[in-house]
């Protein structure tokens, strides 16, 4: 029988982040709420006579983008087409929306032939950072007030506005702690820190200026216990990558960032950690 495909429930979400920790992936502990919420219609499932096979997300930011990620398939399912039949669901569901993903590089040409183009890659870095306190009037943990002012900052650095799942990431839970930098009480700067299945990852990590993403890179590390911390850095962003290497983080993974549709053409020298693979 041909998969059904139907979209995913909050407790499937967790499972597929179940299955990406399986293969290595490292999600966050408080992924799957956040994810979830962003695009409860997002995520899609394969089911193959009533077991779960496989799903994917696209989750949508507005009526022109949407972002594609957790791609995954159980692996007694994989090589059927099943994880295809999906890819075929979501990209038709995008209707006329510019799409974005990080893909492995060797899978580049898969993706090029749906339409998808490389913009640039992403480089993870990774270790255990031994960095000098970040003290600075200037630096905030993120409350509730500061929510309006971190989307609307956000928005200049992201293809739509995600109001919706700012709202969710933004709250000191599931792990998640998020510190913003305000000069003259506007934002020039925030980030977040996730506990993950293995250490920590920081993202995203935005700052106007080399300056700014220091201070909120030494913060978030501060609010870690001392474990390895990953920061997922736009390879064309030489100030990112000094920052990363400055605190003996090192390259351990790369992916492709590929849109189909129009290129948003982002501020990379202001994005010194992306949010995620799985959301952008």
């Amino acid at each position: 029988m041909p998969p059904i495909i139907r979209t995913a429930t909050a407790t499937e979400v967790a499972t597929l982040i179940d299955w990406a920790a399986a293969e290595g992936w490292n999600p966050g502990i408080g992924d799957a709420e956040a994810f979830h919420r962003a695009d409860p219609g997002g995520f899609r499932v394969a089911d193959v006579d009533g077991a779960l096979a496989a799903g994917i997300a696209l989750v949508r930011y507005g009526e022109s983008y949407a972002f594609l990620g957790l791609y995954i398939a159980a692996p007694e399912f994989r090589g059927q087409g099943i994880g295809y039949a999906l890819w075929q669901d979501v990209i038709a569901g995008a209707g006329s929306r510019t799409i974005g993903l990080d893909g492995v590089v060797a899978q580049q040409e898969n993706y090029r032939t749906s339409g998808f183009a490389l913009a640039h890659t992403n480089i993870r870095y990774g270790g255990t950072p031994t960095v000098p306190a970040a003290t600075s009037a200037d630096l905030a943990d993120v409350q509730r007030l500061h929510v309006p002012m971190i989307v609307d900052y956000d928005r200049a650095l992201n293809p739509a506005r995600r109001e919706t799942f700012l709202t969710e990431w933004l709250k000191d839970s599931g792990g998640r702690q998020s510190v913003a930098l305000l000069r003259a009480g506007k934002i020039t700067g925030y980030g977040t820190v996730r506990r993950c299945r293995e250490g920590y990852k920081i993202g995203p990590l935005f700052s106007d200026t080399e300056t700014g993403a220091d201070l909120l890179f030494r913060r978030l590390v501060s609010l870690t216990d001392g474990g390895p911390v990953f920061l997922d850095v736009p390879e064309p962003n030489a100030a990112a990558k000094a920052l990363a290497s400055r605190y003996n983080l090192k390259s351990v993974f790369e992916t492709a960032r590929m849109y189909r549709g129009i290129d948003p053409d982002l501020p990379l020298d202001r994005i010194y950690g992306i949010t995620s693979f799985e959301l952008g």
